[in-house]
């Protein structure tokens, strides 16, 4: 039997793969990918052996970033765990806070109460946020393969829709803006007409990748056929978003189980055949011009009205105002609750202080995220805090099929394959 010589080039804990590698007489490099190296996305650690300049064998290893995020919940009120919960992907915070408040309202059976023009801002800040991550995915995959322009022009667009949220939420990243029952406050004036700035300026904007990339042979050599997925791999491995339309699956959660009145708007769900980084990248591209189209209809179903729901023994106040001290309430609302209505007064101090209490019982709730299936657990005994919170984040479901994508490939177009599965390892520690 030959013995096989194993050359180990950095890192440590590589001794089950050494040992795992079996006899052979040919000669393998056990090498590691991260955990901090500008390709991997986060702190993501690959161990790879390598065959020359080909892949045999990759394996993924996370844990480097855990935040406790679902165990913190449990220590606080459901609304302050939207506090939490926003941080998880933090790059896509708005998604985070819907999906676990859509859980709470239904633990409170107070989903149909909140008002439509929450649900109308929830809808455009959801679509604002998926064109600001899938910026990031594209900008950065750029970088990544050497086209530095990508990166600078994804960045640069990006600010712009950052700048729209801090004009909106007052934070350019985990906003904490959405909570259970509606918003914390209704639009900032002038938010409208900062969005339609962004409607006329980011469709020509969008344009400028397709110039740069969609005929671009270096481009196209480095991502055309590289990290292959096909139909059956994503749904054995439970793999969704933009990877899993790519194989020609239209399937998108704002379509298939609607939630925030996503039945109403008019979109198309793209999708492509070429199950490759490539097909990826262009899925991206169309999506954020669908987004747009979403936007758009946001602006124009506006009406006046209440951005919280009605029932004071849940509703977190929403009166607010900017003043020389900060935001905090309005000073008409608290005029009201101090000299007028002892009930209203009493609700707000224990909606400060203890939180309001979820009836017993259990929800998963989902929404389409930039990444693919966003879903959450929540549980509760009957309290004002959670029993348990659980995430179900896509980046942690996708790795999964990355050892697919570039096994037998070369130790290059792992980075383009790792790239077009766009993780965030926020939301895979958690």
């Amino acid at each position: 039997m030959a013995v096989r010589e194993v050359f180990v080039e950095s890192g440590t804990e590589l001794t089950d793969a050494v040992a795992d590698l079996g006899a052979t007489a040919e000669e393998r490099i056990v090498v590691n990918l991260g955990p901090q190296h500008p390709s991997t996305h986060g702190v993501l650690r690959l161990v790879l052996e390598l065959d020359a300049e080909r892949v045999v064998e990759a394996r993924v290893g996370i844990g480097y970033l855990h935040t406790g995020i679902e165990k913190n919940c449990e220590f606080r009120n459901w609304t302050q765990g939207v506090t939490f919960v926003t941080r998880a992907d933090y790059l896509m915070p708005v998604f985070n806070e819907v999906a676990y408040c859509l859980g709470v309202e239904q633990l409170l059976g107070i989903t149909d109460q909140v008002p439509e023009r929450a649900q109308v801002i929830r809808v455009l800040l959801m679509e604002l946020n998926r064109i600001s991550s899938h910026l990031v995915a594209i900008a950065t995959a750029g970088m990544e393969l050497g086209a530095l322009t990508v990166m600078t022009f994804g960045f640069r667009d990006r600010e712009l829709l950052l700048d729209v949220f801090e004009a909106i939420t007052g934070l350019r990243m985990n906003h904490g803006f959405v909570r259970p029952g509606g918003l914390v406050q209704d639009l900032p004036p002038g938010a409208e007409a900062h969005v339609r700035d962004l409607l006329r300026v980011l469709p020509e904007r969008l344009h400028e990748y397709e110039l740069l990339l969609d005929d671009n042979a270096v481009f196209r050599a480095r991502t055309v056929g590289v990290g292959h997925l096909d139909l059956a791999g994503c749904v054995k491995l439970g793999v969704t978003g933009p990877i899993l339309r790519a194989t020609g699956l239209p399937h998108d959660l704002r379509k298939s189980r609607p939630y925030c009145g996503y039945a109403d708007y008019d979109f198309d769900v793209p999708v492509a055949e070429g199950c490759d980084a490539y097909d990826r990248y262009r899925l991206r591209i169309a999506e954020m011009r669908e987004s747009l189209r979403i936007v758009g209809q946001c602006l124009d179903r506006l009406r006046p009205g209440p951005v919280m729901v009605a029932d004071k023994k849940i509703a977190w106040p929403a009166q607010l105002s900017l003043g020389s001290d900060g935001l905090g309430n309005s000073a008409e609302y608290i005029r009201t609750i101090m000299g007028t209505s002892m009930e209203a007064l009493i609700h707000h101090f224990r909606l400060v202080t203890e939180g309001f209490a979820v009836p017993p019982g259990q929800v998963c709730t989902a929404v389409e995220s930039p990444r693919g299936e966003l879903g959450c657990h929540l549980v509760s005994t009957g309290g004002p805090r959670p029993y348990r919170v659980h995430l179900r984040d896509p980046s942690f479901t996708n790795l999964q099929a990355l050892a697919l994508m570039v096994e037998g490939g070369l130790v290059a177009d792992v980075i383009a394959s790792l790239a077009s599965t766009d993780p965030v390892l926020g939301g895979v520690d958690r």
